[in-house]
């Protein structure tokens, strides 16, 4: 039996970080993550229990293949398939139970996803000793629900260990003995009433068109002590499925966006910089490449990608894990958290800026930035407010998973009254700011404004409409994407911008123009959208000369 220290999984993290093996960004990111854990789980009242994890990867070496080469033979985890196990069994909270109660992973095709899943589940039914356990694998259809779950009918029937404490039924694994059950379930089914779910595995996530599933299984939760929501699935297309919602935030939480210790994610897949034909990173997608991935099969399927333009998408999402028809991401995380620099607003007092306002909806987010030219030679600087209801905050947290409480009560947003902002409160904020700076101009966003830069003209200040086209929007946008790529830029690592501009995807033009594009963003960027606007009044202006600047946002 394998020892807990030198298991495949303790294997696999070491030989990512030592760099042996060839993973992307994100495979990265979920290693470094549970590593970073590990120093700081106490003070977080987490802790890593390995017996826990050991018996899983145990309960694995029980189970057989059921078909094709390996049909018969014990199940023997890759090092990434242990990995997950590893993680998500591995973690606990102080009272015990697990921590993870998401695990969200994404790879290309013929890697063993489904085989990792039903194995899983099958833990989940037979061996979590969770009294009454109902465990389902969830899909579009009860047929595609079967493929998962019909794998784990074969493995319980080749796994003698298994096959003679669980009854097989039609669609059915039960064990009397622990009433526990393991179910297909498919969305097209006319009722879901009254699932009381320990686990469920949900398989080709790409393919829900709504999150009506997703939202009935994780509702059903609700009684459990440790429940489980597994989903598997390769990369899609549609950037308005709760796939996408998924994939997002699981790479929000890698990049440290949100904080969410109930999130396990694992994305696999080839990273932006790199060109989908060279094959020494396929292995990023393909962590199985030589064992159920055959390199002859992705060579054979990217020659005909390269020759015939209309099966290239189709290679890149199935067999590369490439989200296809890309919205354009417009800065990585990573090279926004290089510019994190302190700013003393005390000294900005008195000092000439250029604002840019962009009013949202009454009931969402709101934003209005400030961009302070340098004297004799500094960084610029920009200051951020943001406003939102006090009544829509919870609904938020809750629906978007967004620590909008926590900014509120650290003072990078201001709750307004009631569940629409009250503009008033925008208003004497900006009076107050214009009392204490020397705004020269506000650029601002015509729709929804227009009461607002009325009342505001009238206080005096020099309110100037922006267009949201490429006309207006692509000078600056590539200007402070020169200064946020070059390392030009510092900010002061306000959560609610870091949050923003790791929403934003750009829209091009034919003649490459970039401008950020709200409706295929995945989140608010209003303040983004805001500094930009400011960025653009400051170019224009005659002194100083807006190319040698640099930027620090707090």
């Amino acid at each position: 039996m394998a020892d807990k220290r030198t298991n495949a999984a303790t294997r696999y993290i070491k030989d990512i970080l030592s760099g042996r093996i060839i993973v992307g960004q994100r495979v990265r990111q979920a290693v470094e993550r549970h590593v970073r854990d590990l120093d700081t789980a106490k003070d977080r009242d987490l802790h890593f229990d390995p017996k826990a994890a050991m018996r899983v990867l145990q309960f694995f070496a029980f189970l057989h293949h059921s078909k094709g080469e390996w049909a018969g033979q014990r199940f023997e985890l890759s090092g990434w398939q242990a990995f997950i196990i590893w993680v998500l069994f591995g973690w606990r909270r102080a009272d015990g139970t697990r921590r993870f109660r998401t695990g969200y992973v994404e790879v290309a095709r013929k890697n063993g996803k489904s085989t990792l899943a039903a194995g899983i589940a099958l833990y989940l039914f037979a061996a979590d000793r969770e009294p009454g356990a109902e465990i389902y694998t969830a899909a579009t259809k009860r047929d595609q629900a079967r493929i998962v779950h019909g794998e784990a009918i074969r493995m319980v029937r080749s796994s003698p260990g298994l096959r003679r404490h669980v009854d097989i039924f039609k669609d059915n694994l039960s064990m009397v003995r622990t009433a526990s059950k393991y179910e297909p379930l498919g969305a097209d089914a006319d009722t879901m009433d009254g699932l009381n779910v320990h686990g469920a595995v949900i398989d080709e996530l790409h393919a829900h068109k709504n999150r009506n599933l997703w939202d009935v299984l994780e509702t059903a939760t609700g009684a459990r002590r440790q429940p489980l929501i597994f989903a598997i699935t390769t990369a899609g297309f549609d950037r308005h499925t709760v796939c996408w919602q998924q994939h997002d935030y699981g790479e929000k939480v890698l990049d440290g966006v949100i904080e969410d210790a109930a999130y396990f994610a694992f994305i696999a897949s080839l990273d932006h910089e790199d060109d989908w034909t060279d094959r020494s990173v396929w292995i990023k997608a393909n962590p199985n490449l030589g064992i159920s991935v055959k390199p002859e099969s992705l060579e054979e399927q990217c020659a005909k990608a390269e020759s015939l333009p209309a099966a290239q998408n189709a290679f890149r999402r199935l067999r590369l894990n490439q989200w296809t028809e890309q919205v354009d991401r417009w800065i990585d995380v990573a090279v926004w958290d290089e510019g994190n620099h302190p700013v003393d607003v005390e000294r900005l007092k008195g000092r000439r800026c250029f604002g840019g306002l962009d009013l949202s909806s009454t009931t969402d987010l709101s934003a209005f930035v400030l961009v302070f030219p340098p004297d004799d030679g500094e960084l610029w600087q920009v200051v951020c407010r943001f406003w939102m209801p006090a009544d829509n905050v919870r609904k938020r947290v809750e629906q978007d998973r967004v620590p909008f409480d926590q900014w509120i009560r650290e003072g990078y947003i201001e709750a307004t009254d009631g569940n629409v902002i009250d503009y008033d409160v925008l208003k004497k904020r900006i009076q107050e700011d214009a009392e204490q700076y020397d705004i020269l101009e506000v650029a601002f966003d015509r729709w929804n404004a227009t009461q607002m830069v009325t009342q505001l003209t009238s206080d005096g200040l020099e309110m100037i409409p922006f267009g949201q086209g490429f006309a207006s929007m692509a000078g600056p946008t590539r200007e402070l994407e020169k200064l946020i790529v070059g390392r030009q830029i510092a900010h002061g690592g306000n959560p609610v911008m870091r949050w923003m501009v790791s929403n934003v995807a750009v829209k091009q033009d034919a003649a490459g123009n970039l401008k950020p594009d709200k409706a295929k963003s995945s989140e608010r960027i209003d303040g983004v959208v805001a500094t930009i606007m400011a960025v653009g009044r400051a170019m224009v202006q005659p002194e100083p000369q807006y190319a040698d600047y640099r930027v620090t946002i707090v």
